[in-house]
């Protein structure tokens, strides 16, 4: 299976990205990078049509208006699967790809440190490699990761099991909103999330609870 990694300027963690799909799938992802300009150096029409997995990176609200943005979004809208990892995450809500919105943490401050997750809808693209309630570790680093929608948005989400991970065991590093940690669209392919799951794929990192979440989306045995 193919994978694609977005790569924007200012923006951080794509060689972690790159390095977990690398050792999971077993072949490296190509990059595709958004120039300063603001125009797309790999065009709509030429993004590789096989694409499983792609990562969003920083920038957020500009990101979320660059125009390498509408072929991703033509891509989800055709059922390739995309992957938004924290400011990833922020960047898939600003384009009106995931519904809510991302606000600073609770506590105003930056937060860095492992979290439990449970995977609270094991069915999707992204989770079928745990166990449905399964509890799994995995670090955060982010600023504004309060996850929050209004009241009908926030029982739609519910109601549809759109929550895939939500933290567990009192460790809600932002104060999301019901603890929600990782959504999906509707359709299912489309999941942003803020912890990293890429930073815990290997004993090198200390364990290998993100890596069902590659396994899932990438169609390969979870190690």
């Amino acid at each position: 299976m193919k994978s694609a990694v977005v790569q924007l300027p200012g923006l951080n963690r794509d060689r972690d990205m790159i390095a977990a799909l690398t050792k999971i799938s077993g072949k490296a992802p190509v990059t595709i990078w958004q120039t300063r300009n603001g125009h797309s150096r790999c065009r709509s029409d030429r993004h590789p049509r096989r694409f499983l997995l792609r990562r969003l990176p920083a920038l957020q609200r500009i990101a979320a208006r660059m125009p390498v943005m509408q072929a991703i979004k033509a891509k989800a809208e055709a059922g390739v699967k995309v992957l938004g990892v924290c400011n990833g995450f922020q960047i898939l809500v600003e384009a009106g790809l995931l519904p809510g919105a991302l606000m600073r943490n609770a506590s105003l401050k930056f937060v860095c440190k492992e979290i439990k997750l449970e995977v609270v809808n094991a069915n999707t693209d992204f989770s079928r490699a745990y166990e449905q309630g399964q509890i799994i570790r995995c670090p955060v680093a982010h600023h504004d990761g309060n996850y929050f929608a209004d009241a009908e948005t926030l029982q739609a989400v519910e109601d549809n099991g759109q929550v895939v991970f939500r933290y567990a065991g009192g460790t809600n590093p932002n104060g999301s909103v019901n603890d929600i940690a990782g959504i999906v669209n509707a359709k299912g392919n489309v999941l942003g999330m803020m912890p990293h799951p890429e930073n815990l794929i290997e004993a090198a990192h200390g364990g290998s609870d993100g890596r069902g979440l590659f396994a899932s989306a990438l169609d390969v045995i979870a190690a």
